[in-house]
């Protein structure tokens, strides 16, 4: 099946994607073991770790209807777009879709790129106009969400979708069906969704953030080949 789209006219958003600069960053062993509360409040990790659908998530938080505006869907072939290396899993060539993830009221929450093989878009994305999870929902698609990085930083194009000051708290996962990867997403949240789930890091009690200076950064001996570690009061 050969993928058809039309192009978004919304000339204010430019056609490239927007990845974070991370201040910090981490793989597959910190997602696993969990960060340290100080560094990202458990509510916050439940939303970013979890193997869940954001999308829903996103619903059950605000109490409204989770669509999507989408900004740009883009052929780029077996270019690897400055995608996580995890693209080399989708086969090419390759189509790249950008969205926001917003309230039936217009409140941005969340900004995500996937990336497809373009000859199969059309299958699971039927109606272009709906999130991802509510496409494949639709269709009884079984599938595994597999979270593979996490990311702590800043975007400027991001900080003026969202309205809101960085850093922010993004990701990457691979959508796996029948085995094969479908899909690779990379996800950015909006500091609003405080409003929800509380504050990002945890304070002590005097409104201190636990062992600061200290705590918002993994110890020596929990870093690993999979992540890189930074102080956030660096900045």
């Amino acid at each position: 099946m050969t993928a058809t789209f039309t192009p978004t006219n919304n000339l204010t958003l430019p056609t490239g994607w927007h990845r974070l600069t991370p201040i910090w960053q981490g793989g597959e062993e910190v997602i696993q073991q969990g960060l340290p509360h100080a560094q990202l409040a458990p509510a916050w990790q439940l939303l970013l770790l979890g193997d869940g659908s954001p999308t829903r998530h996103l619903q059950l938080l605000t109490g409204e209807p989770t669509e999507v505006d989408v900004i740009d869907m883009s052929l780029v072939g077996m270019d690897l777009d400055g995608a996580p290396d995890l693209i080399k899993a989708v086969p090419g060539p390759r189509l790249r879709r950008q969205v926001w993830l917003r309230t039936a009221s217009g409140q941005r929450l969340a900004y995500a790129t996937s990336w497809w093989e373009a000859s199969h878009v059309d299958e699971y994305l039927q109606n272009r106009s709906l999130p991802i999870w509510a496409s494949l929902a639709r269709l009884r698609t079984e599938l595994y969400r597999d979270v593979q990085g996490i990311y702590y930083g800043y975007s400027d194009a991001l900080k003026s979708g969202f309205d809101e000051e960085g850093p922010f708290w993004g990701r990457h996962y691979l959508f796996w069906h029948h085995g094969q990867p479908l899909t690779l997403i990379y996800e950015v949240f909006s500091p609003y969704l405080t409003k929800y789930l509380g504050p990002m890091q945890l304070l002590q009690e005097g409104g201190e953030q636990e062992g600061e200076g200290e705590a918002d950064c993994l110890e020596p001996q929990e870093a690993s080949k999979n992540q890189e570690v930074f102080n956030f009061n660096e900045l």
